[in-house]
């Protein structure tokens, strides 16, 4: 009974946190613009096998989360709150899927901690109100790792937990969720996996803890959702698909893509600070704690640990350095949070020192970000001569409007932190985490009310508000100087135009047969100035606007 009550519980607390407020801005170039675009086409294009971009082939992702995205989209239109529903309802299900293992493994408690961990840990709960890849394919692979656990459990004869399915169901269950995965975002899915069991498997001195033929099955089974897709894709158009993908995967280990290069502890950084307060507690269950009750729960934190750094280590050497690309680390990272919170509230831990001031140092630092911004945004003129690129500069011209009442988060963080580390320190530990973990999705979504817009209006807005003035128009819009896909799902593109379209240089100096608009940044636009055809039309906030006139008869 507890189990479905409290499964009802995170399911709501899910649908109040993630669903609300998710059209409130427009989508953010790249990730989001490009995934929504997608979906946009194959509806347009009633093809929902082929993956296109500015209807051309698209081969850097699979296909299941645009299905995800048009099932939405046919639901409440091609607009920001379809592109990002889909990752809210993955925030519901993660949430009860949480609480349910958790409390399988261990118990109700344990459950209510880890799902309560997960909620109230900044970056996790962000990408439950976003429209990219990564939530779902995450919530695939942990799932796929945690079948084949239980496979393995079951396989063992684990007598200390209660498996009541046969060790070929788990099995199955592990293949079809990993091939999910695999259809979600690509092969890399299946290579974690396997980096995950050859470091089982080295802890387990090299002793073979599942046969040869299991893993076999296992990675049929995970071929054969792949072929959902793949197979038919290859049947229709050959292998080019295959090698493409295979290139770009390539290409994304071993190059920067598209400048997001970073340093080697970048994701280190990422992890510590974005999924503040769970962080803090997790460093703590990476040394020795007390023996848990029973063998597979130590097991399982194994598992965890080795999900981890896998993760970590991984995309730590891989070139491109994205906030998102070690976001499946949230799992371990929060059930080892969970882990030593439940250790502290049964007082086999003391609350540390050292823990009071890392949750003071992170918490502190999102304090003072929150509330210098409304007065920094008040004063933008004093920041100019501060900052070096003419683009940003321009940016801050951006007509925003500060009331000083967006410090409100940022009041509630010190409030929530100040009263959690007074009841902490004086071994009020219950009480205190409920205040932490229980006031910060409050403080996530009123910083998403109060911030996120107001971001969006200097960063991009001005280019989205043109792109929807010219939507309706029969003109060509390019960028000049810069990457970005908004255009594409802002501006509306249309199928069927003459296919010259993606020669650049034909669009400004060639024959064209309509209007071509023109986006461009303030430091980046010197050749259109030089360009006689093409006029000036306006310009907002660093962007500036351009039209080519076709030539009359």
């Amino acid at each position: 009974m507890n189990r479905l009550k409290y499964s009802l519980l995170f399911a709501a607390l899910g649908a109040i946190f993630f669903i609300p407020f998710l059209g409130g801005v427009h989508l953010f170039d790249w990730d989001e613009i490009n995934f929504a675009e997608v979906s946009r086409e194959m509806i347009i294009n009633e093809d929902y096998l082929h993956i296109t971009i500015n209807f051309q082939p698209f081969w850097e992702k699979p296909p299941f989360f645009f299905w995800l995205q048009v099932l939405s989209m046919k639901l409440f239109g091609i607009n920001e709150f379809a592109a990002r529903f889909p990752n809210a309802v993955c925030g519901i299900l993660t949430l009860v899927i949480l609480y349910n293992i958790g409390s399988k493994l261990y118990s109700s408690t344990f459950g209510f901690i880890w799902a309560g961990v997960y909620l109230g840990s900044v970056l996790p709960f962000l990408y439950f109100k976003s429209g990219i890849i990564d939530p779902v394919f995450n919530l695939f692979i942990f799932l796929g790792i945690y079948f084949f656990i239980l496979f393995f459990w079951k396989k063992e004869n684990q007598p200390q937990i209660l498996l009541l399915q046969n060790k070929w169901l788990y099995l199955m269950a592990a293949g079809i969720f990993a091939g999910l995965a695999i259809l979600t975002k690509g092969p890399v899915a299946f290579l974690i996996i396997c980096l995950v069991f050859i470091v089982y498997w080295i802890f387990q001195r090299f002793r073979l803890f599942v046969g040869p033929h299991h893993f076999l099955i296992f990675s049929i089974i995970a071929a054969a959702v792949t072929l959902v897709w793949f197979g038919i894709e290859t049947l229709k158009n050959g292998p080019w698909y295959v090698t493409e993908f295979v290139r770009y995967q390539y290409r994304l280990f071993s190059t920067p893509d598209a400048g997001h290069a970073g340093f080697p502890g970048y994701h280190f950084v990422v992890l510590l600070i974005g999924c503040f307060p769970a962080s803090v507690f997790a460093l703590r269950g990476f040394f020795k704690m007390p023996a848990p009750s029973h063998h597979y729960q130590q097991d399982f934190s194994l598992w965890m640990k080795i999900l981890f750094w896998v993760v970590l280590i991984l995309f730590t050497i891989v070139k491109s350095k994205i906030v998102h690309y070690s976001s499946l680390s949230y799992f371990p990272l929060t059930f080892l949070a969970a882990l030593v919170i439940e250790r502290l509230v049964a007082r086999q831990l003391t609350f540390a020192r050292w823990m009071k001031v890392m949750l003071s140092i992170i918490g502190g630092l999102y304090i003072i970000i929150i509330i210098a911004l409304p007065f920094l945004g008040m004063n933008v003129e004093t920041l100019k001569p501060l900052i070096k690129d003419p683009f940003a500069v321009a940016n801050l011209d951006a007509a925003v409007n500060w009331t000083g009442f967006e410090i409100l988060p940022g009041v509630l963080l010190f409030l929530v932190l100040a009263l959690s580390l007074w009841n902490l320190s004086r071994d009020y530990i219950g009480r205190g985490l409920m205040l932490l973990f229980g006031g910060m999705p409050v403080f996530v979504m009123l910083t998403l009310i109060f911030f996120i817009g107001r971001i969006e209006a200097y960063s991009q807005r001005a280019a989205i508000e043109f792109l929807e003035s010219k939507a309706a128009e029969d003109a060509y819009i390019i960028p000049h100087g810069y990457r970005t896909y908004t255009h594409y799902f802002y501006g509306q593109l249309q199928p069927g135009q003459n296919p010259n379209r993606h020669d650049k240089e034909w669009l400004l100096h060639g024959d064209v047969d309509k209007d071509v608009y023109v986006i461009s940044k303030v430091n980046r636009n010197s050749a259109l100035e030089e360009n006689p055809n093409i006029e000036r039309i306006s310009s907002k906030n660093g962007f500036i606007f351009y039209k080519r006139k076709v030539k009359q008869e």
